[in-house]
């Protein structure tokens, strides 16, 4: 039987990309293709794009060749970066770290690098590396949402609920839909629900209820009650929950949740 504490926090991460927000995917195997190889006569920005197309079909096996062709004709960050998406979609992550670390290298101030390689620390479950590596990436792009929410990913992970809550809630501050799915394609990286799903699926329903965003809190208490969570109710008396506590129907939809029972799985 799967036991639920207030503050349990068991990793389950998936990697998405952004564009600008981001889409939650598992990575991906990918189908024969008959792509053909690069041409010598390419030139690095063409090889690129050739590139960032094949990518935007989850065709990365192809689209690595484009890009390593165009590394050899232009050593850049972009394209490193690029390389280790690539890698990262097919959870190959120690690959892909290389690929960051190269792309930090060549540009120290390259945020979304940083971010990226956050991103495989903390798959690895390094979250102290992670967390060095979101705030150099938020140093240099405080403004960008995911970032605070990757950060906060981390901090969650870390068993640091207090941080992770102030992250989110910049995140949100930033972009209130940061954690809505939205179309794959950019650059960036970004997690997916993590730790504990039910414990964050209430954190997430109680920072949506302390805005006075009903929708959204009704939906992550939603997903909370589904994962087994079984202090749903506790919205009925958490402060938290005052923006919208006072609305009637949000008190029947409360009480008309239920934790669905946890069925026991072999380790």
């Amino acid at each position: 039987m799967k036991c639920f504490s207030r503050h349990s926090a068991a990793i389950m991460l998936l990697a998405g990309v952004l564009s600008p927000g981001a889409q939650q995917i598992q990575p991906s195997s990918q189908i024969a293709s008959h792509v053909p190889a690069p041409s010598s006569d390419m030139s690095a920005p063409q090889l690129e794009e050739k590139g960032d197309a094949l990518r935007a079909q989850k065709n990365y096996l192809d689209a690595m060749d484009y890009y390593r062709a165009g590394l050899k004709k232009s050593n850049t960050a972009v394209l490193h970066n690029k390389l280790g998406v690539c890698w990262i979609q097919q959870a190959r992550y120690n690959e892909a770290k290389k690929e960051f670390e190269h792309a930090v290298k060549l540009d120290r101030a390259y945020a979304e690098a940083h971010n990226n390689l956050a991103v495989t620390y903390h798959q690895q479950k390094q979250y102290s590396s992670a967390i060095r590596e979101y705030k150099r990436a938020i140093k240099f792009r405080d403004d960008n949402a995911s970032f605070h929410a990757n950060l906060g990913n981390a901090y969650f992970s870390h068993k640091d609920y207090e941080q992770a809550v102030k992250e989110f809630n910049r995140a949100l501050g930033i972009d209130p839909g940061v954690f809505d799915p939205k179309p794959a394609g950019g650059v960036s990286l970004k997690l997916a629900s993590v730790g504990d799903r039910a414990y964050f699926h209430y954190t997430m329903a109680k920072m949506y209820g302390s805005r006075g965003d009903m929708e959204h809190c009704r939906q992550y208490l939603t997903k909370a009650s589904e994962e087994g969570y079984p202090y749903v109710r506790d919205a009925l008396k958490d402060n938290a929950f005052g923006a919208v506590r006072k609305d009637p129907e949000f008190a029947t939809f409360v009480r008309s949740l239920k934790p669905v029972p946890q069925t026991a799985s072999a380790e």
